[in-house]
């Protein structure tokens, strides 16, 4: 049970200068923080650009207790994403606001609505893997790009014409730019700044969307569609500022992160033929490989919350009113206390087992965790499973490609380079 008290007690933590732990942070994300799990233990407390006073959990038992402590406790940060996505977005609200607009969202997102969305992912799959190169070595991730936004614009928006083509043409750069703006301490200020950049990007956006739900039928069985016809329990319906910022999530949401792991995916399995035999031989151990892929290469490294109460109570430790707190999912899906021989790709730990959501936690948790968590799932899994049978995936015995960061998402470095060799009819 959660309890409240004035004395704090915080975990250890580095003393050099803000400035100084930015830096470090910056310039190694990843293994600045195992570093300081080696020193300090699986709580530690930094002081960084953006987050500021901010303790870094690593334990499952105390990230447990933070997922499921109330909004009174604990919620969202000040400074979020919704600097990026819009201050309507899922990202900013707080308390009841988040709640009410999360009910609304979910619907979409689970149940018969993932079967529509299967022939989708796949028919985008089947037409961007037509043009790979048999026998030539390639990156993934620009076609795993492509698939993901191809088909999450489609279930967002049933979008076709011109406004598919704009949409296709402005996202990718405004992603881009929006991950990483969103980790760098940059003001707003001056005329010659990145902000000018995305907020033009952003009226574009907005235009592109004022024409679809202008266009919108109020029959269709996508994401805009039920937007629009959906109603809270006063009979309003959504403004157009929460349309714009909760599709722009969305998009972003399920776009980069799922196909950034479709690279890890395909740049794990080259380098264990073993898996790929067996995923060659059942189909069984295809959610397993993904589950593992998630583990071991998660694209998204933290999620936070911040402490609403004076003196709360996590764990071992006691946090001020305003601290951050930050759950590394590296640290967690890297310790061989949660994850025997953690360093060893091995989907089998999942065979015929769900993970535990307070260890295994690629979409974060608690009543943030990712909107979207089974769309990405079933789009990984048609995307595999259509490689798969499509194509022979040529093992190699190169070193595993460095992570690389992209703003928010930790990719691989070379983007995930596959040889592919196609299948011929009957070939197993």
């Amino acid at each position: 049970m959660t309890t409240m008290t004035s004395a704090v007690a915080l975990p250890p933590g580095p003393s050099v200068p803000r400035a100084v732990q930015g830096a470090y942070a910056l310039t190694q994300p990843l293994r600045g923080m195992r570093r300081l799990k080696e020193r300090y233990g699986d709580a530690f407390t930094v002081n960084v650009p953006i987050f500021g006073n901010a303790v870094v959990l690593a334990d499952p038992a105390e990230i447990k207790q933070l997922f499921t402590s109330g909004p009174d406790l604990v919620d969202n940060l000040e400074v979020n994403l919704g600097r990026v996505l819009g201050p309507r977005s899922l990202f900013a609200l707080s308390g009841d606001e988040h709640k009410r607009q999360r009910k609304l969202l979910v619907p979409p997102f689970h149940g018969r609505r993932l079967a529509a969305y299967e022939r989708i992912v796949e028919a985008e799959t089947v037409r961007e893997l037509a043009s790979w190169p048999d026998g030539k070595e390639f990156a993934t991730l620009p076609s795993m790009m492509r698939i993901t936004l191809n088909a999450i614009l489609r279930a967002v928006f049933g979008a076709e014409g011109a406004e598919f083509a704009e949409l296709r043409e402005l996202l990718p750069p405004f992603v881009t730019l929006g991950s990483r703006l969103a980790v760098l301490p940059i003001t707003k200020k001056g005329r010659f700044n990145p902000w000018r950049r995305f907020e033009r990007m952003r009226r574009d956006y907005d235009a592109i969307v004022d024409r679809l739900i202008a266009k919108a039928r109020p029959d269709g069985d996508d994401v805009l569609a039920m937007m629009l016809q959906t109603r809270y329990d006063d009979g309003s319906g959504l403004t157009r500022d929460e349309i714009a910022d909760q599709l722009l999530t969305l998009l972003t949401a399920g776009h980069e992160t799922t196909a950034t792991t479709l690279a890890w995916a395909v740049e794990r399995l080259r380098r264990h033929p073993a898996i790929l035999r067996e995923l060659g031989e059942s189909d069984g151990l295809l959610d397993a490989t993904i589950l593992e892929v998630q583990r071991s290469r998660p694209v998204i490294d933290l999620t936070a919350r911040q402490v609403k109460q004076d003196g709360f109570r996590l764990g071992r430790w006691t946090l001020p009113k305003g601290y951050n707190v930050l759950v590394s999912i590296a640290l967690v899906h890297d310790d061989d206390a949660v994850f025997p021989h953690a360093a060893t790709f091995d989907p089998h730990r999942f065979d015929g087992a769900r993970p535990d959501l307070y260890q295994w936690i690629p979409f974060g948790g608690g009543t943030r965790r990712c909107l979207g968590a089974a769309f990405a799932t079933m789009e990984m899994t048609v995307v595999l499973r259509t490689l798969l049978r499509d194509f022979t995936l040529v093992p190699t015995s190169e070193p595993g490609e460095r992570w690389h960061s992209r703003g928010v998402a930790y990719a691989p470095a070379k983007g995930g380079r596959a040889v592919v060799r196609r299948r011929t009819g009957g070939e197993q």
